[in-house]
């Protein structure tokens, strides 16, 4: 299951952002990716998430794959629009 997003935060998805997400994917079972262009990262891990350097405009795509997935991409896209990261597309 995946959903895709158009940041809309000034700065992107920097460090707080970055955790948060990262924070709220860790109470997840399921596999929980995050991609921006070519590169795909662990939404469970800051250090891969901040590798993608996300900036504003940019579009990304959130995948999860498990048990859990569908409550993931739910809870998650809770809180993109919550933190005012970005909107679904």
């Amino acid at each position: 299951m995946e959903k895709t997003f158009k940041v809309i935060d000034s700065t992107g998805i920097h460090a707080r952002p970055a955790a948060v997400l990262v924070q709220t994917a860790g109470k997840f079972e399921s596999e929980i990716t995050i991609k921006f262009n070519a590169k795909t990262a662990n939404l469970k891990s800051i250090m891969g998430v901040m590798s993608l350097g996300i900036p504003q405009h940019a579009e990304i795509r959130i995948a999860a794959s498990g048990p859990d997935e569908q409550k993931a991409i739910t809870v998650i896209s809770d809180v993109i629009s919550q933190q005012g990261l970005g909107v679904a597309n």
